[in-house]
């Protein structure tokens, strides 16, 4: 039961609230990238965030026990991680909803540490004509397809969190169309004026941030390894393996993959 104040993340967003009002003051636009360590492992945080997610009513992800009997070999061999416990070895020892428990928990801990820099935009003199993304860098099993932590082309790895707020995009929507991390670049670029680059493989988001409903004809990809790639669009999930091996998955029939 360590205080929030002592812990890494939360020194690290108390530092960037207190910068962020002395770029917000000065004339030159500014960029600030502020990144907190949690969710990842280890996954701590304070009891007060535990609090919130007591045992008794904690919800466990749907699994089938025979998820993984029909998965092509090398789906299997690519997704053994070695530094991640072992599903039948969670479920044994009772662990499980311990595990989901600190994971929510740490999501939390960080979502209250990106709304204090949120309001001290908010107290700026930036808080108009300022940008925000949010995103994560992979997602995580927690029992998903009997697996832990990442490593692995289905959704729970791939998928992650994408919220862009400011001037010029629309508020309290969400967008169902697949994109990638790699257009992040190229959206700041639109949204912020600045020259576009012909070398860049990602495209610019506008068009969705404007009207999330937008046409979009552009399925996202996502390489795990050498030669085993994963296409996303709206409904369905194509995953291609090296050795030929092929994955196909019907979101709208089958969200758990």
């Amino acid at each position: 039961d360590v205080p929030d104040e002592e812990q890494r993340d939360y020194q690290t967003a108390a530092w960037a609230a207190q910068e962020l009002p002395k770029l917000a003051a000065r004339e030159k636009p500014f960029f600030l990238a502020v990144g907190f360590h949690l969710p990842h492992v280890p996954i701590y945080a304070s009891k007060r965030w535990f609090d919130l997610y007591p045992l008794d009513s904690l919800q466990l992800p749907e699994t089938v026990t025979v998820d993984r009997d029909d998965l092509p070999e090398i789906a299997k061999q690519l997704t053994l991680n070695p530094t991640a416990p072992r599903h039948s070895w969670m479920v044994e020892s009772g662990e499980w909803k311990h595990a989901v428990r600190a994971y929510l928990a740490a999501n939390s801990f960080v979502d209250h540490m990106v709304g204090m820099l949120l309001k001290s935009l908010a107290n700026s003199d930036a808080a108009d004509n300022t940008i925000v993304v949010l995103w994560s860098d992979h997602g995580f099993h927690l029992g998903e397809k009997l697996r832990w932590a990442k490593r692995t082309l289905w959704e729970e790895t791939t998928r992650v969190p994408l919220i862009f707020a400011g001037p010029g995009i629309a508020t309290d929507q969400l967008c169902p169309r697949p994109v990638g991390l790699i257009d992040v670049f190229p959206t700041l670029l639109d949204l912020t004026s600045l020259p576009p680059r012909a070398d860049l493989e990602g495209k610019g988001l506008q068009p969705l941030l404007k009207n999330p409903k937008a046409k979009w004809n552009r399925p996202t990809i996502c390489t795990f390894g050498p030669n085993n790639h994963s296409l996303r669009g709206e409904r369905y999930r194509y995953t291609r393996y090296a050795d030929g091996s092929e994955e196909l998955y019907d979101h709208m029939n089958d969200p758990n993959e």
